[in-house]
């Protein structure tokens, strides 16, 4: 009996073609029009993505991604191929892995399409988000769903919905860590992407938990187990937990805020402004909502808030490099394509 070759489709966010000012414009547009990126009604997102963010962000944008491409491209698609091919290499002939993003290039229909002419109809789909949220994790879900469902076949789908408690990863987190000697710092970031906080109300079934409950996020129970911000909390305190802090020792916040309303706090450059007025001079942080390096690390991290953090009297923020290619994230990725 023929054995049938399983594919496994790893999915990020995107990114722009080229740093140039088009292309970013061309991306930001795809992203941010999404309704579950950004949840308000289509006239609205349309007037603001359409009329303000694109047209003023764009150029802003295009100069912040010259200054992470490498002479491969983006940071975000160069570490996106080299796991293909390493998760490739792990897993096997039995096995056809493939890279998508859910913006831009390669997309997830071409890709999909691709395992479609090759006859692949078992699917694992791994987003390359650790914690769930509609905006990310649910997007790629519903994505593939709309484009499969249009199929004369429709196949076998296996969907990951979060790892952000995963051991091996984890410990993946922890050993490029500790490259970076913790202890010669005076505090310990994690610092995730943020949300809207209404987003995060919307992804409570009960209704009687989010920003209801003192400290809502900081427990897992059975209320927020699919909260973003509840699972950051979780990948946090992992990470803490192998590098054997306490925890005065480290923090957890939220960047990348867009827009006036409230998103999730303590956000990133109140919590250094904090640090830096305790006398703090040297912060090492950690983004482990990101899986490999790119511009939310590289710049917003190590260049924009170490500026900041130099205005308020510090000294370093050294940021902590993403998973990237380590194995022992190759690790993670092949036993969550395995696991049954």
């Amino acid at each position: 009996m023929m054995k049938e070759k399983k594919g496994i489709l790893l999915i990020n966010l995107g990114t722009p073609d080229s740093p140039s000012v088009a292309d970013v414009r061309k991306y930001l547009r795809e992203f941010l029009m999404d309704p579950r990126v950004i949840d308000i009604n289509v006239v609205g997102r349309t007037l603001l993505v359409k009329g303000i963010i694109a047209p003023f962000r764009g150029p802003k944008s295009a100069k912040s991604y010259k200054e992470v491409w490498t002479e491969n491209g983006s940071p975000l698609m160069v570490y996106g191929v080299r796991v293909k091919e390493l998760l490739q290499e792990r897993l096997g002939e039995n096995y056809h892995v493939d890279l998508a993003m859910r913006y831009q290039s390669p997309s997830i229909e071409s890709v999909l399409n691709s395992f479609y002419e090759k006859g692949i109809f078992d699917i694992k789909v791994i987003p390359l988000f650790p914690q769930y949220a509609s905006a990310t994790t649910g997007s790629v879900h519903e994505k593939v769903m709309d484009i499969v469902a249009k199929w004369q076949i429709i196949p076998k789908i296996e969907f990951i919905n979060s790892y952000f408690d995963d051991a091996i990863m984890l410990d993946a987190f922890s050993e490029i860590g500790k490259t970076y000697e913790p202890e010669k710092y005076d505090h310990i970031l994690f610092s995730f992407h943020g949300l809207p906080k209404r987003q995060l109300v919307k992804s409570d079934p009960s209704k009687q938990h989010c920003q209801k409950v003192d400290k809502c996020c900081e427990t897992l129970t059975e209320n927020n187990r699919f909260c973003y911000s509840a699972q950051c909390y979780q990948t946090a305190y992992g990470i803490a937990n192998k590098l054997g802090l306490t925890k005065d020792q480290f923090s957890i916040c939220f960047q990348s805020r867009l827009g006036r309303d409230p998103w999730i706090t303590p956000y990133t450059s109140e919590v250094i402004e904090e640090l830096a007025k305790q006398g703090k001079k040297k912060i090492l942080v950690f983004c482990p909502a990101f899986v490999a390096d790119c511009l939310e690390t590289i710049f917003e991290i190590a260049v924009e808030y170490q500026e900041e953090f130099e205005e308020y009297g510090g000294e370093k923020i050294q940021l902590v490099s993403g998973l990237n290619d380590h194995p022992r994230w190759i690790d993670a990725l092949e036993n969550l394509a395995l696991k049954a």
